[in-house]
């Protein structure tokens, strides 16, 4: 267990550093702008390319395992949104948000590199398809009924259109697409290069979480609403039941990478579900409360389901 509780202690260790500084410095919010700025286009796009690019283009072509974590986040999505309607009384707006909060865990900031410290080099094949799966899948559904609830006489088209091209412009896919482009025609890049990418993707994880830290210093809160507490469970404990369930019925898969989808299903809410709800002008103050309290209860549930898989209580067959 100490193994475990050292591995994880860095990274909620920074998140805990940037809410830290967050709460007495006062800095003002747009003083983050560059740093998510470097996080979203330079830093964390650098990080998932290198994944893709060293992994073996064989080794992704793996639709079942694609297929069953792709599900698992889809009857995430599902159930929270059915929670937030339910428990909330959300308008299918709000509860759109909710659903993301249920569903899209913290695959760009934390994900990658718990699963690269925990796994080793096996884990970057599953955790590069499982965020490229999860982020075009919910950053299809999600935009979509935005944009259906956005107006008086939705077109099914323009919302369509408007998906897609959130989904070209989005940094982090097409990084991983070309990541997986790079693989596929081994492409050999100069070391200079490849010094300069690895310098950038060293930087990904300790600057997200502690923008992280800061970003959730800085919202306050009067109260917690009701289908928030309800949200938070769906993803921190019915999410990786969902996940384990899948990799039974459509493995057997490879112990890494039954291990990593498990993994990246038990991880807290995204913060991008609080910067999705603030572009949408909806659910914004429960978005960063389910951010913030799904953070720190994570340190809890995530750090159990690393123990029961490092300590091999847990074995998929």
């Amino acid at each position: 267990m100490i193994d475990i509780v050292n591995l994880a202690i860095p990274y909620f260790g920074l998140i805990l550093v940037g809410y830290v500084c967050g709460r007495i410095k006062g800095l003002p919010e747009a003083g983050l702008a560059w740093m998510n700025f470097f996080l979203l286009y330079v830093s964390l796009p650098a990080l998932l390319f290198g994944i893709m690019a060293r992994t073996p283009f064989a080794e992704l072509n793996n639709p079942p395992f694609l297929i069953a974590t792709t599900l698992g986040t889809m009857l995430a999505f599902a159930l929270a949104l059915i929670v937030g309607k339910l428990v909330g009384k959300l308008s299918l707006r709000e509860a759109t948000i909710a659903g993301l909060a249920g569903a899209y865990g913290n695959i760009g900031y934390m994900g990658p590199g718990l699963a690269l410290a925990l796994f080793g080099d096996t884990a970057a094949a599953p955790t590069a398809l499982i965020f490229c799966c999860d982020s075009i899948f919910l950053f299809t559904i999600v935009p979509l009924l935005i944009e259906l609830t956005d107006r008086d006489h939705p077109s099914l088209l323009h919302a369509l259109g408007v998906t897609a091209k959130q989904i070209v412009l989005n940094p982090l896919i097409m990084s991983a697409c070309l990541g997986a482009l790079a693989a596929a025609l081994h492409i050999q890049f100069p070391v200079a290069l490849n010094n300069t990418l690895q310098f950038l993707q060293n930087a990904a994880a300790p600057t997200a979480l502690f923008a992280l830290g800061v970003t959730v210093a800085l919202r306050s809160f009067d109260r917690v609403p009701w289908e928030v507490p309800s949200v938070i469970a769906v993803k921190l404990l019915i999410h990786p039941l969902i996940a384990f369930g899948l990799m039974l019925a459509f493995g057997p898969f490879a112990q890494p990478w039954a291990a990593t989808a498990l993994l990246m299903a038990a991880l807290p809410p995204a913060l991008n579900v609080f910067v999705m709800a603030r572009q949408n002008d909806t659910w914004i103050e429960p978005a960063s409360v389910a951010v913030l309290i799904g953070t720190f209860a994570s340190v809890v549930t995530l750090t159990s389901v690393m123990w029961l898989i490092q300590s091999g209580r847990l074995v998929f067959p």
